[in-house]
């Protein structure tokens, strides 16, 4: 059926082979090249077709005999297939894949002002796709150019902003290139082509402004579609992507726990996770592991404050990774900053039990303070932070819940 895969650096994030998976029945791996390597991999290497990414969308140009005319256009190339001579063909399905994310998303790029962060390929894509969508004015942010991120300011009166650069990607999860998006008084949605974590700390701090937000997993879906029919020399309905977009979403979002200390997340979330197959991890856990002590220990040696840092660092650590069902501890609400941390990849389930049947023993704040007054500050917190909330049923009939709303049983 063919040799295909992804070229790029840093490729451990990519979802595009369990996209590719869906697509057809070919082979498809990674490539992780250095830019020093890949000139003799285009010339050399024992492929079909690629999917081109970060940083090379560019750098691959020269090596295709023929363009695309959209590739052409564009000056970026994210999709090669080999011609019956050996040579390369070089096109640009990124420009059906961003057209695709805008419509889905509902922007109207016409309405205003558009800033686009970067200047690379998927910037030039996002620039050219804009345009054709006859997009008001476009600027384009880039570290050393006229319009930069030192003076981004003048352009506080933006009405769009799309992302084009790799940060807050995965491993570098919880930045963002803006410092400060309330500068952006009229800004009414944000895009972000970055697709892991699904919601970057840029997309965190929209949501929050109430603005309207986008990912870039359907783009990374819908070009991947184009990619799949020039490799296999086949039509792919638009609804594929639409159902495998939902699909890898799914698939790869962690399912966070969060409750009352003793509400039964690590009981619930180890049988959650047995029954969908993913991996199980608590929080509780590897923050004993860190610190080489219990956490009643860690309380009464460090204090609460040292164990709260250690609480969001193991937060972080769980967070940014895909496709886990986590527990975490019950005072996690304490802390502003471990909202955005777990609603970065995850969607959050508050067990909701019953403040009678909770135990106490073994757990410093319940002994301390008292059940009923850990509820009183913590119960709006978690309501506010969850997407979904389930009363305690039992320990599998719980999970079972949690399993059939999250996914109607069909992916998990």
């Amino acid at each position: 059926m063919g040799r295909f895969g992804l070229l790029g650096e840093g490729l451990t994030h990519s979802y595009s082979p369990l996209i590719h998976a869906e697509l057809g029945s070919y082979e498809y791996k990674l490539y992780e090249k250095k830019p020093d390597e890949v000139e003799g991999f285009l010339m050399r290497g024992d492929f079909d077709g690629l999917n081109v990414t970060i940083p090379y969308k560019t750098t691959v140009l020269p090596f295709c005999a023929e363009l695309s005319p959209a590739a052409r256009a564009i000056g970026s190339v994210n999709t090669i297939t080999r011609l019956t001579d050996g040579s390369l063909y070089g096109d640009n399905t990124d420009y059906f894949g961003f057209s695709y994310l805008l419509k889905k998303s509902g922007a109207d790029p016409s309405a205003g002002k558009v800033i686009i962060l970067g200047s690379g390929g998927s910037s030039l894509t996002a620039q050219a796709v804009l345009r054709a969508m006859n997009a008001g004015e476009t600027v384009v942010i880039s570290r050393d150019g006229a319009d930069n991120y030192d003076n981004i300011e003048k352009h506080s009166d933006a009405d769009m902003i799309v992302n084009t650069t790799p940060v807050g990607m995965y491993p570098n999860n919880g930045v963002s290139p803006i410092k400060d998006l309330g500068i952006f008084h009229n800004c009414r949605t944000v895009i972000d082509l970055i697709y892991n974590p699904l919601r970057t700390e840029l997309l965190l701090q929209a949501e929050e402004r109430g603005m309207v937000i986008a990912d870039g997993l359907a783009m990374l879906v819908a070009q991947a579609k184009c990619a799949a029919e020039q490799f296999t020399r086949s039509f792919i309905p638009d609804e594929q992507a639409e159902t495998i977009t939902i699909k890898i979403a799914i698939l790869t979002r962690n399912i966070i726990l969060i409750g009352m200390p003793g509400c039964g997340k690590s009981s619930i979330g180890a049988a959650l996770a047995g029954m969908t197959g993913r991996e199980f991890a608590d929080a509780d856990e590897l923050i004993v592991k860190t610190a080489g002590k219990t956490i009643p220990e860690i309380f009464s040696e460090d204090g609460e404050d040292a164990f709260r840092s250690l609480e969001t660092g193991a937060l972080r650590a769980l967070c940014k990774r895909s496709g886990l069902v986590i527990a975490t501890g019950g005072g996690i609400v304490k802390r502003r900053e471990n909202r955005n941390i777990i609603r970065q990849n995850g969607t959050v389930v508050f067990l909701d039990r019953d403040i009678g049947e909770l135990p106490v023993t073994g757990r410093p704040l319940s002994e301390k303070e008292g059940v009923a007054a850990l509820a009183v500050s913590r119960l709006p917190l978690y309501t506010q932070w969850s997407d979904h909330v389930f009363s305690g049923r039992g320990v599998e009939q719980t999970a079972a819940d949690i399993y059939e709303q999250l996914s109607g049983g069909l992916f998990l």
